[in-house]
């Protein structure tokens, strides 16, 4: 009985911030990623297609990514909405880099960005798609 008594108000006092705590919701902490500079074939007038994904909200705030495309080739993907949280800015290089690997969506979650990233691949499926019509 002597135990009982500080186990049970430790185990409390360790749970008073699970209680207290409440998830950020809205997009005041998003981001706009600048856009990079025009590649030569679209800046000058080249075959590159741009096409935007949808944005996906996301419970650490919008994710939306566009895809640039040659043919059918993505030659680049950037982001154009994302939540600003140090895991993400880290995932999306990781993200971006796999997207071109593999020329698809079907790349792998980054660990600790498992949210935006799921944001991401939807985003990224959705705007091959729309290419593909």
């Amino acid at each position: 009985m002597k135990r009982a008594i500080p186990v049970l108000v430790l185990s409390v006092a360790g749970l008073i911030p699970v209680w207290r705590y409440e998830p950020s919701h809205g997009t005041a902490g998003t981001t706009e990623v600048a856009a990079p500079a025009p590649t030569p074939s679209t800046a000058a007038g080249g075959s590159a297609r741009l096409v935007a994904g949808p944005t996906v909200e996301t419970e650490k705030g919008p994710v939306q990514v566009e895809v640039a495309f040659e043919g059918d080739t993505i030659s680049s993907v950037r982001m154009l909405r994302q939540p600003d949280h140090p895991q993400t800015e880290a995932a999306v290089p990781r993200l971006i880099e796999e997207t071109l690997q593999a020329q698809s969506a079907d790349i792998d979650t980054v660990s600790g960005a498992t949210v935006t990233s799921e944001g991401y691949k939807e985003s990224l499926q959705a705007a091959l798609d729309a290419k593909g019509s």
